[in-house]
This record gives C-alpha cells, structure tokens and sequence, in this order.
C-alpha cells in the first residue's frame, strides 16, 4: 500500500509533531499600494510592503483560496507570516485587512493589525478554524 502524499512529503498520521521544522525561504514577497494579497505572497513568509505616504490596506487571499493552496491543512494548522514596512519616506501605514472566511483573533480589533512606520514589522500566524475559514493573530 502506498503512503498518502501531501503538499511536500510522505507522513503517517499526524507525523513527529515536535520535530523542528526547517523552511527554505524564497524571495520575499513584495506589495505596494492598496491589494488584495495573494495566497503566494502569504505563504512565502516574508512580504515587503511600501505602501504611499499615507497608508495602504492589504486584504488577506479568500479563505478558500488558502484551502485550496495548502490542501493538507487540518483544523488547528497554522502558518506564520511577517509584513515588514519598507516605507523609506517614514509614512504609510500599513493595515491588513479580512476578506471572506477570515476573523481577526480573539480581539476583534482591526487596530491591532496594522504596521505602523518605515523599518517596523509584525508577525502573524493564520490558524484553519474549520473548511473555508481561518483566524488571524498577530503574534508581534
């Protein structure tokens, strides 16, 4: 019988969940101005924002969308992800926004999701809450 395979190797049930897991990371991402963020630019991991002098609000990909892209995702996985503002003018902040199948947290609260100036970051970890439907936390 053959081992089922997910999106990057062979597990047997739930796998060494306490394994230390190594990433290989490409490129960073990058955005600019106002955009609904695609599931590539999230899973990537590092994603540089410069957004005008003013602001700009980055949209999360559809829920779905993230499904479709990490199909062995189970209830309680989680990924990480980081905006980094790369402003060099000072201005522009930067605020990630839900879009459909998305909540914010625990908090609820739009504010805290939001990359203030130039040379600043936040870490956030998308946890599948069920099918179609993730959370966001920011975790720094």
């Amino acid at each position: 019988m053959a081992l089922p395979n997910g999106t990057g190797g062979y597990q047997v049930g739930d796998g060494n969940l306490a394994e230390v897991q190594i990433n290989t990371q490409a490129t960073p991402a990058t955005a600019t101005v106002t955009a609904t963020l695609t599931t590539a630019q999230i899973l990537n991991g590092i994603l540089l924002g410069t957004p005008t002098t003013t602001a700009a609000a980055y949209t999360l990909p559809l829920a779905t969308d993230l499904d479709l892209a990490v199909p062995s995702a189970k209830v309680n996985s989680s990924l990480e992800f980081v905006v980094v503002n790369t402003n060099g003018s000072g201005g522009g902040v930067i605020t990630i926004t839900t879009n459909t199948g998305w909540t914010i947290g625990t908090s609820g609260s739009q504010g805290l999701m939001t990359v203030t100036t130039a040379g600043t970051a936040q870490a956030y970890r998308a946890v599948k809450t069920g099918d179609g439907a993730w959370a966001l936390y920011r975790i720094s």
